[in-house]
Formats: C-alpha cells, sequence, structure tokens
C-alpha cells in the first residue's frame, strides 16, 4: 500500500531529500528502532549518519553548513524517521527546529559562524530550554532568573523536561532579565554545558518516545557572556514563541510519520490475521477502523504540509501551525489506539511495533503547546477575525 503519497508537487532536490531520509530510515534506523526504546538511547552513530546525510542542516543556509531548502523539507524529514522511530524523529526535530533554526534566524553573524555548523554536523547537539516547574503553557511565569554583571548574565534557576539535555552540548533558555514584565522581560541566552554551576540531571522514565533523552537544568550563578545572548534584552519571548510555531510543524509532521507507521502495521495485520475462516480485514468493523485511519493520514498530511508550505514562504502560519499540530497529534492518538485494537492481544505485546506506536503517540499532545493551549491559539485568530 502506499502511505507516503504527497498532496503537492516537490522539487527534484526536495524529492530526493525526502528519498534520502527514507532510505536512511527504512535501510539504517528501522533496525534499531525497539532496541533504541528498549535501551532509551539513541546510538552515536545514528547523529553521526544524520549529519554525514546533511539531513540536520537541511532548511540552514548553505553557508552555514547546511542545504539551503526548506521548512517543508525539513517536516519530510522528521516524517520519515518518526515513520520508523518516533524517538529519533523527537530528538532530531528538537535538534533542528527548536535550536538549530532560531540561532541561524536570530543569531548575529557572530553567533552564526560560532554555532550553527557544529550543530549541522552532530559535532554539538543543542536542545531548548523553556519549561520549568511553574511554567510550561505560561512562559511569562518563568522563574529563572539573569541579572547583567559587566559583560556577564548570572543566571539561577532550573528547566524541566528538557529534550536532548543528556546529550546536548548548548541549551537555548529563557530567562527572566525584568520579572516585573512577565512576558516583555523574557531573554535568550545560550548557554554551553561545562559553564560553572550548570549541572544536567536526567528526567524520571518516560511512558513513551524512551529512547529521546530529557533532563533537568540547574543554574546556580552560571555566568553567561552577553556575547551568547540571542536577540536583544527583554526581547527573547518573541523568539521562543516563534521557534514553538516552526517546531509545531515538526511535531505535526512526527505525528503524521508514526500515523503512517501505525496504519501500515495494521493494513499488513489485517490482511493476515485469520478468523473464522478469513482474514480480518474483510469483516466490516475492522475495514471501517482502517477506513477511518487512512482518511486521519491524508487529512494530516494537507494540514502539515500546508503549513509546512506557509511557513517556508514567509506568509502568516501561526494559527495554521496550530491547526496541523493539533489535528496530527490528535488524530494520531486515535489511529495508534485502533492498530493497537486491531492486533488484539499480540498489540499489548512488544512481538509487534504498535506497542511502542501507542505510547510514543501521547507526548504529541503534550509538547510544543498542549492540545487545549492550540485550541485557545486557534480561537483567539478566529474570534478576532470574527470580530474585525
Amino acid at each position: 500500500m502506499n502511505t507516503v503519497f504527497a498532496p503537492l508537487d516537490l522539487t527534484e532536490e526536495q524529492s530526493l531529500v525526502r528519498q534520502t531520509a527514507r532510505d536512511f530510515a527504512q535501510n539504517e534506523l528501522k533496525p534499531l528502532a525497539a532496541a533504541i526504546d528498549e535501551e532509551q538511547k539513541i546510538p552515536p552513530q545514528v547523529w553521526s549518519r544524520l549529519a554525514e546525510l546533511q539531513l540536520l542542516g537541511v532548511a540552514i543556509p548553505e553557508e552555514l553548513g547546511g542545504m539551503g531548502l526548506n521548512a517543508l523539507c525539513a517536516a519530510t524529514m522528521v516524517e520519515e524517521l518518526a515513520a520508523v522511530c518516533a524517538s529519533t524523529a523527537l530528538a532530531v526535530s528538537a535538534h533542528v527546529g527548536l535550536g538549530t533554526a532560531p540561532v541561524a534566524k536570530f543569531g548575529t553573524a557572530e553567533q552564526k559562524k560560532r554555532f550553527v555548523p557544529d550543530f549541522c554536523s552532530a559535532r554539538k547537539v543543542i536542545a531548548f530550554g523553556l519549561t520549568e516547574p511553574g511554567a510550561g503553557s505560561d512562559a511569562g511565569g518563568t522563574q529563572t532568573r539573569a541579572v547583567l554583571k559587566g559583560d556577564r548574565y548570572i543566571v539561577n534557576g532550573a528547566k524541566i523536561f528538557i529534550t536532548n539535555a543528556l546529550v546536548g552540548s548548548t541549551f537555548l533558555v529563557a530567562v527572566s532579565t525584568k520579572p516585573e514584565l512577565k512576558t516583555h522581560g523574557i531573554t535568550a541566552l545560550l548557554i554551553e554545558k561545562g559553564s560553572k554551576g550548570f549541572t544536567v540531571n536526567p528526567g524520571d522514565k518516560k511512558l513513551g518516545m524512551r529512547g529521546s533523552d530529557w533532563g533537568e537544568l540547574v543554574f546556580e550563578d552560571v555566568e553567561v557572556p552577553v556575547e551568547n545572548r540571542l536577540g536583544e534584552e527583554n526581547h527573547g519571548f518573541s523568539v521562543f514563541m516563534d521557534t514553538l510555531v516552526g517546531g509545531r510543524v515538526g511535531i505535526g509532521a512526527l505525528a503524521l510519520g508514526l500515523s503512517r507507521a501505525a496504519l501500515e502495521a495494521s493494513v499488513k495485520y489485517a490482511q493476515e490475521r485469520k478468523q473464522f475462516g478469513k482474514a480480518i480485514g474483510s469483516f466490516q468493523s475492522v475495514g471501517n477502523m482502517i477506513a477511518d485511519m487512512a482518511v486521519g493520514v491524508e487529512a494530516a498530511r494537507h494540514l502539515v504540509y500546508h503549513a509546512a508550505q506557509l511557513r517556508a514562504a514567509g506568509k502568516p502560519h501561526t494559527r495554521e501551525c496550530s491547526i496541523a499540530k493539533l489535528y496530527a497529534s490528535e488524530v494520531c492518538n486515535q489511529i495508534c489506539d485502533d492498530a493497537v485494537q486491531i492486533h488484539g492481544g499480540y498489540g499489548y505485546t512488544k512481538e509487534f511495533p504498535v506497542e511502542r506506536y501507542f505510547r510514543d503517540a501521547k507526548l504529541l499532545e503534550i509538547g510544543e503547546g498542549t492540545s487545549q493551549i492550540q485550541r485557545v491559539i486557534i480561537a483567539r485568530d478566529v474570534l478576532g477575525r470574527l470580530e474585525g
């Protein structure tokens, strides 16, 4: 069956990127996927091969070590990785979309030259530090403080649930430099692992996406040079919000790839599993589930690719990215739930990958803005337009 049809015309170069990602995922990553989940670690050679294939710099300018393509290419790359290993897709999406992209977009010429080539080559992995124990959806409630003393910021506070915390070398961190201004007092700092007073602690064991590490960042009088500030002081909130909007395309693409995998596994099982003398796919109840799954995959594909195209074209896309992320993540959870149901008792075991898909899917409704926050964003946009 063909579940990788794209409802748009890709250029020859864009198609080549997607095919490269697909070949790597199917031939090299797929055999490792179960072990990545079980051992809760992505092997270093996966990062090395992604860099070798230039997939970590798909949407980064060529002069910075990338391929000079766009957000659509990055989305298709994440989709192909997610179709075999959601953990790897999450780690890569965070590194590329939440870390490398904002430095390439908002950094000074010196910052871009100093950091971005290392991110594209996987010499360094970058992580995104926004969430805190008391500030998740409410980024304006950031409690991590930074005080400017001379040519350095003194940072104190903590971040939690940080993807790539353990493998990361550089961290894009939201700090409050004027707490009384809330979101208008947020500053973005690039903080290097190894800085005195900076500790990284492993996160709790996770339900899914177990191969993608996460952890806690603790800052105790950490000194950060002013030249590591991304953008202007007290103007970091816009950097983080723009980054999250683009990141939602990545999560949507991840959900799309995972949905594809669950659908393909379910079709295969429904064709092979016999009950009452015939394949279970011939029963209307199972057939209807397969049909709904296929509709969900196709609808998610259109929404995700459309949002990616708008971002690549520099057109307004905030609402569209939220819609894509919301729909793709929620339909992915339903598809993975149905995949387990179609597999019956076997779906509840590790013998079949749908058990892993089911666990991996839940994070997609939580990370980079919960489903509830996406609805707030969409409703505000729609109601604002109605009022206008």
